[in-house]
């Protein structure tokens, strides 16, 4: 096995054991149509609850009620934390409802942040790299604001990255990426915002953004979080970048996402990565209908650009990008559980995935919306136009 191929199990495991060790966590391990969720959880309609609730009853389930979001109850398990999805297949089964209209009823599913995995194709972490040189064409992008839901934003990003960071975002408390999993030692994914925010930036160096958190430094959050960050983004967003996902349980739409982007103005344009499993399994956001699903291209040493192994890909996908690339970062440390000495970082790092796809192409659209006097929504619509690269990866971007 190579180094790399080393490093990629290595995090791997890490992640692994990150998920096992949380007690709000749990996998549902089903071979092909694995998803995290929060245990004990149900995500029931308001116009549903009281169907559901009587067929708890029914079938001897305890239930407590809980806080809901976006017209949404929660419906607590605490008997049953592990059996969320076969509650679920039970309530959606149609022999459950003889005559009657299914209820929209789903676990409470967990996010990752597609810089790293969750099983399926090794992905890596970042690698220290050199740093990039100041930013040219300013006035690419100018006037518009890219909204980065992500891990958020490192607290000294504009210090570390006066050319890049510095001056394009308002510095919020509840923005900032903790980053690191103790001392300078960062965590799985510390710092996948700042990264994100560079790469959309060097496509468009005027363009402003606005930092939102959704995911832990580890690179997980719930469906709870991304509807609070969608909703919570600045009014002057044009474009919103989700280097994010999650499998859902039997591939159903994920209604929490779905209800968050369909309350952004119909103006407002909507990227998202379409996941690094290597599968056509659909990942949300990426997989709706009002979103655009981005893949990932990998450029080879002798500089040819291919369809990357790792990412997801289907009829889904629309637009798709060079996925490996350098961005700006943080100081501090990599060593995963393994390795036998840590990896140093300043600021600048390299790094592969569908999360870094998608944010060139969001900086590509700022791009265009300045350079044609376009809208959002004619720039995607003038990416779109092209011919498809690869079957499943969509028109690519350059």
């Amino acid at each position: 096995m190579s180094k790399s191929s080393d490093r990629a199990e290595l995090y791997l495991k890490a992640l692994d054991q990150v998920i096992a060790k949380d007690e709000r966590i749990r996998l549902h391990a089903e071979p092909g149509r694995e998803f995290l969720f929060r245990p004990g959880q149900l995500l029931v309609t308001a116009e549903d609850l009281q169907r559901v609730i009587a067929k708890l009853r029914e079938n001897g389930f305890r239930f407590e009620l809980g806080k809901g979001f976006l017209g949404l109850e929660r419906v607590n398990l605490p008997n049953n934390p592990d059996d969320i999805p076969r509650i679920v297949r039970l309530l959606r089964d149609p022999k459950t409802w003889p005559g009657e209209r299914i209820p929209l009823v789903q676990p409470h599913h967990l996010l990752v942040g597609h810089g790293g995995n969750m099983h399926g194709c090794p992905g890596d972490r970042p690698r220290p790299t050199s740093p990039l040189p100041k930013p040219g064409k300013p006035d690419l992008g100018k006037g518009v604001t890219i909204g980065v839901i992500d891990t958020g934003i490192s607290a000294s990003a504009g210090t570390d990255h006066p050319d890049w960071l510095g001056g394009w975002y308002t510095p919020q408390a509840d923005d900032v990426d903790v980053a690191y999993d103790h001392g300078d030692l960062f965590a799985l994914q510390g710092g996948h915002g700042t990264f994100v925010a560079g790469v959309a930036r060097q496509a468009a160096p005027g363009s402003r953004f606005d930092p939102e958190v959704a995911l832990d430094p580890n690179g997980l959050g719930d469906e709870e979080a991304l509807a609070t960050a969608i909703t919570g983004l600045s009014r002057d967003v044009q474009i919103v970048n989700m280097s994010l996902g999650c499998f859902t349980l039997d591939n159903v739409a994920s209604e929490p996402i779905r209800r968050a982007v369909n309350l952004l103005p119909k103006d407002v344009v909507v990227v998202a990565s379409a996941g690094n499993q290597g599968t056509e399994r659909p990942s949300w956001p990426a997989a709706l209908s009002n979103v655009v699903g981005v893949a990932a291209l990998a450029l080879n040493g002798d500089g040819t650009i291919v369809p990357a192994c790792y990412s997801n890909h289907g009829h889904w996908v629309e637009l798709c990008a060079v996925g490996n690339r350098s961005s700006t970062y943080l100081k501090g440390e990599w060593q995963l559980p393994g390795e036998p000495a840590p990896e140093a970082f300043d600021r600048f790092a390299y790094w592969a995935g569908t999360s870094f796809a998608t944010p060139h192409v969001a900086g590509t659209i700022a791009a265009l919306m300045t350079t044609g006097g376009l809208t959002a929504g004619q720039a995607r619509d003038q990416l779109l136009a092209g011919p498809e690269f690869h079957p499943g990866y969509g028109v690519q971007v350059p």
